[in-house]
């Protein structure tokens, strides 16, 4: 505006009382259609839309006038006379009370400011008195914006029909605007919501120069981060600039984001395209915004492939009765003062109603409804419903402030007005509280902001087989339901795509992170452009796009697609595998071999080889042998309170029980063979009895310790979960440790003292004593033990029992082969040798 508006600012500011009078410098004239009543309505449109500024040489003051007809506009003006007519027909709606208006055409932003300029300051005769109570448009929100700088210093009401700007909302501002179109905020939380719907998270942006433009794409950005959508680019289109131009289409073509929104308004979309269509672009979805989503005339012959499958969110479709009619009954005869309606009339028919050798002669008679252009299109009421609705909310302000009731105002309360001291500023304050139905069935009213209820439908292009093209309607998006409700798709409704897809389009940077692995955002791209890691060893992630891996419980671990956690796996050795059948083998072999030994001594106890090895305490070796073999049974099988107790109480005092027989047997060859005296019978120190004594003692010594543990801190069912990650080890926990050692130290304190013992005997007579086989069965004995401590500690899981198995086995065999398998083999296969002269023939003279 500049120095323009700061004179507009000093004429207008003296506006005060009808008494005042004002002349405005410069160029006026801009009124193009009027209609006398008792109260006028102004208003402004672009009848013409491009502007050309005569210079005159700097002779004289420069001169603008306007060229280039829009349609549109001239279809709002007339509907505004047309909804006047109505209203002034309407007996309850301003009775004895008429109407009028004065519509001004401009074009340019400073010719559409003295436009208004000129609607506010009323005709010459009458000067400033002949006030108009509020002013309607412009389209423009860039327009709109200028003019209510000048309404608001002086309490204009301004109603605008297209103003979509968001930034017209900021009623500090601009105090006295009102839209009957919905914000742009509003249009743009929905295409944030559709963008959302279909899961279109990477999208790119082409909008217009403007503040329409601007501000909408701005705002739309803000919202789409809000829902994690990115913006791969964001390019302004120039009508001027082709370097631009090439630099969008050459983004378009290498871009990966498959869904562009054209935030354009009319103009500049069709310039858009009329460029683009000749490069080829393929495979977008075109996003429009209202501006353009409705106009079928845009899909000329090149860009009908181009625009197939566009969605975009419209203005609600209404129907207004006896409009169509209207409109398309506009003959010159009924404006014939109006140069510029002759003017479209030229334009529509192609003809002139001056001799022309170029074109034909117009009649005035032509019929409209013969011509395709945005003025004669009556199929559906869009934008056209706004303009419609902003004359009806004039009129119900101005019934409002009319009324009376007890002496004051209803609405008000302040005291009553009549017709002549309606003044803008009293319009201005009912205008808030406005509250109707139309006629259409549209309902109009504001919130704080002045913005009206935001109802929009989602429109889809469709080209037909004929090459005419459909937009239908596939859904609404109305801010007045609640929330969850506000975007809907309509029920068994075809839609079509765009790039000729038969499924919804796929526009992501990066595709969601499935489950079991994690989202991470990566700084050096757009928050939609993450990376995707595999959720770490242990931990799983159960949706999609999962912020953190979850860590799973002790007693579960992740599946293979780790997006579940499953219960791990026990493991114990177990009857029904391998290794547990080979040692249940062994142990029942074991004793098999042990009741066989028994029942081979049992037949021959008469024979000298079984009477001169202790008959009695070789059969109690043997029955505790059969112990320790299926002692070794209690380590296999699912660990319980019970068996946990069972194993090593049962393993250390059959063992003790074993090893007490073995050092009896080499005590008594030892005392039978070192005695120094000769005729003394050292042997009743130490006879049958003595012998049962002891092992009954050694035996019931580790009973105590076994008591002991088990009264203690008794070994106990443990799941072992530290050993592995991915599986559980049932075991049996020792309990108190150092009953499990005691008992083990034990053994082994038996063990050596027997093989010290057997190794001091080793040298006697071999006929008569066993210590050279007890010798050899206590040295596997204890190599077994010894080599078991640092295995047993080391062995994972239910190799642990397997190996505490195996020396129990390996040591019981050892005892069982080398001191039984020689005189089984003697008795059986060699009988000869089984007499007590073949044995005393072998005995050497011993010198004392």
């Amino acid at each position: 505006m500049g120095w323009f508006t700061c004179i507009f600012f000093t004429l207008l500011a003296g506006i005060k009382s009808e008494k005042q009078t004002c002349k405005v410098i410069g160029q006026t004239g801009f009124k193009e259609f009027s209609k006398d009543g008792d109260l006028i309505i102004g208003g402004v449109f672009s009848l013409s839309s491009r502007r050309k500024l005569i210079d005159n040489g700097y002779q004289a003051l420069p001169y603008a006038y306007c060229e280039k007809l829009n349609d549109r506009e001239l279809k709002f003006a007339r509907i505004v006379m047309f909804t006047v007519e109505e209203i002034n027909r309407d007996t309850k709606l301003l009775p004895g009370l008429s109407l009028g208006y004065r519509l001004y055409n401009g074009c340019g932003s400073e010719n559409l400011i003295r436009a208004a300029v000129e609607a506010v300051n009323g005709e010459d005769s009458k000067g400033c008195a002949d006030q108009i109570q509020a002013l309607l448009g412009h389209s423009s929100s860039g327009v709109s914006e200028d003019i209510n700088i000048i309404l608001s210093q002086l309490s204009i009401p301004q109603v605008s029909h297209l103003s979509t700007c968001a930034c017209l909302s900021d009623k500090r501002r601009f105090p006295t605007f009102f839209r009957t179109v919905p914000s742009d905020r509003f249009q743009v939380i929905g295409l944030v919501q559709l963008m959302k719907f279909f899961d279109w998270r990477w999208v790119g942006i082409i909008y217009s120069e403007g503040l329409y433009s601007d501000e909408g794409t701005t705002e739309f950005v803000k919202e789409a981060e809000k829902e994690g959508i990115c913006v791969e680019y964001r390019l302004p289109h120039s009508n001027t600039d082709e370097k631009k131009f090439l630099a969008i289409a050459e983004t378009l073509r290498e871009s990966s984001s498959k869904v562009v929104l054209l935030f354009l308004s009319l103009f500049y979309t069709k310039s858009f395209l009329s460029k683009i269509e000749t490069y080829n672009i393929t495979g977008k979805q075109w996003v429009g915004s209202e501006a353009w989503v409705t106009q079928a005339d845009l899909a000329s012959d090149k860009r009908k492939n181009l625009l197939q499958g566009a969605l975009g969110f419209a203005l609600p479709q209404a129907s207004i009765p006896g409009l169509g009619e209207f409109l398309l009954s506009l003959k010159p005869s009924d404006k014939p003062q109006s140069a510029i309606v002759k003017d479209f009339w030229e334009s529509f028919f192609d003809c002139s109603f001056s001799p022309s050798n170029t074109s034909a002669m117009c009649t005035g008679t032509e019929d409209l409804s013969t011509v395709s252009s945005d003025y004669t299109d009556v199929t559906h009421f869009r934008a056209e419903n706004n303009v419609y609705k902003a004359v009806y909310l004039v009129a119900y302000a101005i019934h409002a402030l009319l009324q009376c009731h007890n002496g004051s105002n209803p609405t008000s309360g302040k005291s009553c007005v009549t017709k002549d001291e309606v003044r803008p500023k009293l319009v201005l304050e009912h205008i808030k509280y406005v509250n109707f139905t139309t006629q259409s069935g549209a309902k109009v009213f504001f919130d704080e902001n002045g913005d009206s209820v935001a109802q929009y439908d989602l429109v889809n292009w469709q080209i037909k087989d004929d090459g005419s093209v459909e937009i239908v309607n596939i859904g609404q998006y109305d801010t007045s339901l609640p929330e969850g409700e506000k975007f809907q798709l309509k029920d068994n409704t075809r839609i079509v795509w765009g790039g000729n897809s038969i499924e919804v389009p796929r526009s992501v940077c990066r595709e969601p992170c499935p489950p079991g692995t994690r989202k991470a955002i990566n700084k050096r791209k757009p928050v939609c452009c993450f990376d995707c890691f595999e959720c770490p060893e242990g931990t799983i992630s159960n949706e999609t796009n999962s912020p953190d891996c979850l860590i799973c419980p002790p007693e579960f671990w992740p599946n293979e697609m780790k997006d579940q956690c499953l219960p791990k796996p026990t493991e114990y050795l177990s009857y029904k595998e391998i290794m547990g059948a080979l040692l249940t083998g062994f142990s029942c072999v074991g004793v098999f071999l042990s009741l066989l030994t028994s029942i081979i001594f049992l037949t021959h106890k008469e024979t000298p080889i079984v009477k001169a090895n202790n008959s009695e305490l070789s059969f109690l070796l043997l029955f505790s042998l059969k112990l320790c073999f299926l002692c070794s049974l209690t380590f296999i099988g699912r660990p319980s309170e019970w068996s946990c107790m069972l194993r090593h109480t049962a393993f250390g005092i059959t063992f003790v029980l074993c090893i007490s027989c073995v050092l009896g047997k080499t005590i008594v060859v030892l005392m039978a063979f070192r005695a120094t005296l000769p005729g003394r019978n050292v042997m009743k120190w130490f006879g049958p009895t003595q012998q049962r004594i002891s092992v009954l003692t050694l035996t019931l010594v580790q009973v105590v310790i076994c008591v002991l543990w088990l009264t203690t801190n008794p070994p106990f069912p443990k799941m072992n979960m530290k050993y592995y990650k991915e599986k559980i080890i049932l075991e049996c926990a020792l309990g108190s440790a150092v009953g499990f050692w005691a008992v083990l130290g034990y053994i082994g304190l038996l063990a050596l003292l027997c093989f010290i013992l057997a190794f001091f005997a080793r040298k006697l007579p071999d006929s008569f004593n066993e210590a050279k086989l007890i010798t050899f069965s206590m040295l596997i004995f204890c190599a077994v033990w010894i080599t078991f401590i640092p295995a047993y500690v080391s062995s994972p899981g239910k190799f642990t029992v397997a190996v505490e198995i195996f020396a129990i086995l390996a040591s019981s065999f050892g005892l069982l082969t080398c001191i039984f398998v020689p005189k089984c083999y003697i008795i059986i296969f060699r009988p000869e040798q089984n007499s007590k002269k073949h044995l005393m023939g072998k005995i050497q003279p011993r010198t004392l």
